[in-house]
């Protein structure tokens, strides 16, 4: 299908990975156009950017899409809400890369200032910008496990980068043009690149060396794609499609697709959909995937002459080491939580700014509401994702060519009205067991002796609208006979009180303390914070050490490393602590001492015993010994809880890259 994208020429186009049916595209205009391949008409145009769109990339759960620009400014929007999340400024050239991480709210870039950025989405920051290539940066990739990053670039290598050491672990040599695209193996340590110099080459990422190289005599290789079993790679040149192996190497078939220079490759119901543009057009293409060989005892392309035939790997078995995926399955409550609305509006007067500045023009309300807006009523049937139409049997002795999708009917309207009927009664069938089916729990009256075992939530939310395990049935006295609605105030008076004179000697205690420590800390200078926090500790009151933290985490000029030592311990209970706040507290401060602090501590340890005596030199180093013993301790806590999902999960995972020099 070719559709009218822009009112200008188009600059960028990628196709969403999670269905294989979203289409983005990026134009002169300054405009993000959001599509439904295979439908003419635009869902929603996203406006803010200044200067052309260079870049553009889709998340795995397709509710974010990132936009980079000429001028090398990059915006994030949330597709559900319609709306610009963040803004992130850095880059002094175009942006010519973008990727999401595939469970983080992370987003890497590359630009045509050969930097490499990692970006926040939720905290709107860099956390580390990586350096080493000579020239542009044309692809990133994120590894399946989200520890290693991927990067191809004009310079003619392929870089390999961790996330956790925050540094280069190799780099890869061999291509004699511009690499153009970068692609990790689904489940082995393997690597795919693409060239300007007409070769794709594989690379093994624990031995790191080339495993095979194949070159054609076509055109340069614009895009790859491995196959969602990982048995073979589609490769994307001008006008065709060739689908390779490479231990040993062989290509498979060879598919003529009249596409030009393709831009983007997904995969979808067994079906590859393609999309090209020229001027101010997009077209996009399927080919039958159930008609295209991945493996073949014969092989249609060449092969060295000086190796012997092998014959493929079975699917399923794996030479090399496999990735190790953390866990990212997430409560209800907690899905809720990340989609918040307050976790999507900035607080910053930047971000309003933004988003006064940043719009979403829904130009297909219908389509908009049924894409990214589902009302998902019975969740266990989800709405069916029928691939496109097959085109019709070649003839013997014909090429393959692809489809596109306007070659067919729509697909909504060829089901079959059998399939339809058996669909609806389905589901009135389900709601009506619903409505009908009694309640399977019997709540047991307010006076009976039946004990009830709550179940408290392990990490207690900041933001809460009722009270954690209490019932308001819990202070009012038990009712003998159920026919007795009324009951006398006296009584149910007394019923609230009985906790109250509890209540009451907890918060005087509190506020003792407090009091306590505000006699301490009489004046504003550095010493008096100290003992202000010597007394907290000393209370033994995680409340109040969290009072005063909050305190001293806006004013970064009180931190001095006397303070890091009093402190540090108390961070390592907060982080363990099943309170949201105490944890949000606690992950501040170690982030603010790991950004004044670690870099000082790392540098006096590593530095050469000094000749003489030097008292405070001495003190110093003492103090930075055990800055780092209590460090190392917290680390391992940040370590387990780095594989959490959700705002927390994010936090630690930051604080882990910071304190990876500890390793």
């Amino acid at each position: 299908e070719e559709i009218m994208a822009h009112s200008s020429n188009v600059s960028s186009v990628v196709l969403g990975k999670g269905s294989g049916r979203m289409l983005a595209t990026g134009g002169d205009d300054c405009r993000v156009n959001i599509w439904s391949v295979s439908k003419p008409n635009c869902i929603m145009s996203l406006t803010g950017h200044t200067s052309p769109i260079e870049s553009l990339q889709v998340n795995p759960n397709e509710k974010l899409i990132v936009a980079g620009s000429r001028s090398g400014s990059i915006r994030v929007w949330d597709l559900e809400a319609a709306k610009v999340l963040r803004s992130l400024p850095g880059h002094k050239a175009n942006i010519c890369s973008l990727h999401f991480h595939p469970f983080g709210s992370f987003v890497a870039s590359g630009s045509l200032d050969t930097n490499i950025k990692l970006w926040d989405v939720r905290r709107k920051g860099c956390i580390f910008t990586f350096k080493g290539h000579k020239e542009a940066v044309r692809c990133l990739r994120f590894s399946p496990d989200g520890k290693w990053v991927a990067s191809a670039a004009d310079d003619h290598t392929v870089k390999l980068w961790d996330l956790t050491a925050g540094k280069l672990m190799f780099e890869f040599t061999g291509h004699t043009g511009p690499v153009n695209v970068v692609e990790f193996h689904p489940n082995e340590y393997l690597l795919a690149s693409g060239s300007s110099d007409r070769t794709v080459r594989f690379w093994d990422l624990e031995k790191f060396q080339v495993v095979s190289c194949i070159e054609e005599e076509a055109t340069p290789v614009r895009c790859v794609l491995f196959s969602p079993d990982g048995c073979c790679l589609y490769s994307g040149f001008q006008d065709s499609l060739r689908v390779y192996g490479w231990e040993p190497e062989r290509c498979f078939d060879v598919v003529v697709v009249n596409w030009g220079k393709v831009a983007d490759l997904s995969i979808s119901n067994n079906q590859l959909i393609g999309v090209s543009f020229a001027q101010s057009t997009v077209s996009s293409f399927v080919v039958d995937l159930s008609r295209v060989p991945k493996s073949d005892s014969i092989p249609h392309g060449l092969i060295r002459d000086d190796q012997p035939l092998v014959p493929p790997t079975p699917t399923g078995s794996s030479l090399r080491r496999i990735y190790d995926r953390p866990s990212t399955s997430c409560s209800k409550s907690q899905r809720v939580k990340h989609n918040s609305e307050s976790e999507r509006h900035s607080p910053s007067s930047e971000d309003d700014r933004d988003e006064k500045e940043s719009r979403a023009e829904i130009q297909n309300q219908e389509d908009y509401k049924e894409i990214f807006q589902p009302k998902n009523a019975i969740c266990r049937t989800p709405p069916r994702n029928e691939p496109f139409p097959a085109p019709p049997e070649d003839e013997p002795g014909t090429a393959k060519e692809a489809v596109k999708p306007s070659q067919a009917v729509d697909v909504q309207t060829s089901l079959p009205k059998q399939e339809l009927v058996r669909t609806v009664l389905f589901l009135l069938e389900l709601l009506s067991q619903f409505l009908l089916q009694p309640d399977p729990v019997q709540k047991p009256p307010i006076g009976s002796s039946t004990s009830v075992t709550r179940t408290e939530p392990s990490v207690i939310p900041a933001a809460r609208n009722e009270p954690i395990g209490l019932k308001a049935s819990d202070f009012l006295p038990a009712v003998k006979n159920q026919s007795q609605t009324e009951l006398v105030d006296e009584e149910a008076m007394s019923q609230i009180r009985k906790g109250h004179e509890t209540m009451c000697v907890v918060l005087t205690s509190r506020h003792k303390n407090l009091d306590a420590v505000r006699a301490v800390w009489s004046t504003s200078d550095i010493k008096a914070s100290m003992n202000s926090l010597d007394s907290a500790v000393a209370i033994n009151d995680l409340s109040v050490v969290v009072d005063l933290l909050n305190i001293v985490n806006q004013k970064a000029s009180l931190w001095k490393l006397d303070l890091c030592t009093i402190v540090l311990p108390q961070i390592e209970k907060l982080l363990q602590s099943k309170y949201e706040s105490y944890v949000q507290t606690g992950c501040t401060s170690l982030k603010l001492i790991l950004q004044r602090f670690l870099p000082l501590i790392t540098d006096i340890l590593a530095a050469p015993p000094s000749v003489g005596v030097d008292i405070s030199r001495e003190e110093r180093l003492q103090k930075c010994k055990l800055c780092y013993k209590q460090l190392k301790n917290i680390s391992n806590v940040v370590k387990n809880k780095s594989g959490l999902s959700g705002r927390h999960g994010s936090a630690f995972r930051e604080l882990l890259l910071l304190m990876a020099v500890l390793d």
